[in-house]
């Protein structure tokens, strides 16, 4: 398939850059700066339609977290720098990056299926999957993919969404998010036994979402081969009989085999492969619609290699 210059549109904002966990914590603002200069030594930047996102609808923020929830981060901003839990700080800026990152996602939902784009990929801070709905954690504020996905949902035509998260730690928030639903379908691979201590492959959902998430834990070491096993062999026939409108990613890249907080083995080839591989199952399968936002990534140089082929694969 043939695609015009600007088929990917890149959502990021210099708010994002402003969000400080504390000082020498590896969720640190030259991630994104590693990304920045990478994309644009690739000329990668030229290619993408960069869009700057708006800040997240408070209606739409509560129907994912609590209102004490959305409150407590807030008001812990205002009086910032602080720690909402032992791994994650702010600063009195981080309230609204945190809403621009989620934001990011939301806007991305609205050019995807309103037909300007087929692909985004997002770049905020703070990340997003550990998020539950009534704290924070993990380094995330709000759950970025999760409100995606439910944007998504609202919007006509759309019935069911999927998501799958490839980041080396697993998105115990978005899977507690959806755990009861069977409208979006929740993928992950992940290491295990590893932070957050969920992600094991009896982990199904419950209720009416019970089949809806699947988990493909990986041993530590595990590499290229083994996610892209998962994929091939497991997610994406689980995909295919779900029939999903619009796939997102959660797309963090600290399984890289240079990761400090890691243990698995993944080349930058390997993401490559995979992106691909999953990318051509969305042409057949979901019109090519994929929305892919930045979680975990915590080697900065590797950080930015690893995106910007990642990017370059959306490209096509």
């Amino acid at each position: 398939m043939v695609h015009s210059p600007y088929d990917v549109a890149w959502y990021d904002s210099q708010q994002f850059s402003l969000h400080i966990n504390r000082e020498t914590h590896p969720e640190c603002p030259e991630r994104l700066d590693a990304i920045r200069n990478e994309l644009q030594r690739k000329n990668l930047d030229s290619r993408l339609r960069l869009t700057s996102p708006t800040a997240v609808n408070t209606e739409l923020l509560k129907k994912i977290h609590t209102p004490a929830h959305v409150h407590r981060v807030q008001s812990t901003c205002a009086e910032g720098p602080a720690l909402l839990d032992a791994d994650t700080g702010v600063v009195e800026a981080s309230f609204e990056a945190a809403c621009l990152a989620a934001g990011a996602v939301v806007d991305a939902v609205s050019f995807v299926l309103g037909g300007e784009n087929r692909r985004a990929f997002c770049s905020p801070r703070p990340p997003g999957h550990h998020a539950v709905p009534d704290r924070a954690m993990g380094f995330c504020l709000f759950n970025n993919i999760a409100l995606g996905a439910q944007a998504a949902l609202e919007t006509p035509g759309v019935e069911r969404v999927a998501i799958l998260d490839w980041d080396v730690h697993h998105g115990n928030g978005t899977q507690d998010i959806f755990w009861e639903r069977d409208d979006v379908f929740f993928a992950s691979v992940h290491q295990y036994p590893f932070y957050p201590g969920s992600g094991a492959a009896t982990e199904r959902g419950k209720a009416r979402g019970e089949g809806f998430t699947l988990n493909c834990p990986q041993a530590a070491g595990a590499g290229d081969d083994d996610l892209l096993r998962a994929w091939t062999e497991t997610i994406a026939p689980a995909l295919e009989r779900f029939e999903p409108n619009l796939l997102f990613i959660s797309a963090g890249f600290d399984a890289d085999y240079r990761d400090p907080l890691g243990g698995m083995s993944v080349t930058p080839q390997g993401f490559e492969n995979l992106s691909r591989a999953v990318l051509e199952w969305s042409e057949a399968c979901c019109g090519g619609r994929v929305i892919s936002a930045l979680e975990g990534g915590y080697n900065v140089a590797a950080l930015g290699e690893d995106v910007a082929i990642h990017v370059e694969t959306l490209l096509g």
